[in-house]
């Protein structure tokens, strides 16, 4: 219980969290528009897949803009930082990331374990 507590009813973390993204969004509104779309798209997408308070998600999202901004810095085009594919780009932001579906795959795995008698090995 403390944990949800320490994530969620926390209001000087929730307060410090809401500055600091708008701080981080400002960087965004900073880059180059085609830079700021893709952004903002990969922003929506990733977030269909965030799981619990979400802070591994937008630590994702910081370290982004960072590769942003030096990609724009060197005059590069946004797709030659992300490639073509931009969802195999975000499934690979996504690799180290809490999401909803590793959430639905381990309770799958979970389920099944239980109901044979077999712990998670």
């Amino acid at each position: 219980m403390s944990e949800f507590f320490d994530n969620y009813l926390n209001v000087k973390k929730i307060i410090e969290s809401k500055r600091e993204y708008k701080q981080q969004m400002a960087r965004v509104e900073a880059l180059p528009k085609d830079y700021q779309y893709v952004f903002k798209k990969i922003q929506g997408h990733m977030w269909n897949f965030a799981a619990g308070d979400g802070y591994d998600m937008l630590k994702i999202h910081y370290e982004l803009i960072d590769l942003f901004e030096a990609g724009a810095a060197e005059g590069k085009q946004v797709l030659e930082i992300t490639g073509k594919d931009v969802a195999a780009f975000c499934d690979e932001l996504l690799r180290n990331a809490r999401t909803y579906t590793e959430n639905w795959r381990e309770k799958l795995n979970r389920d099944i374990m239980k109901e044979f008698g077999k712990e998670n090995d």
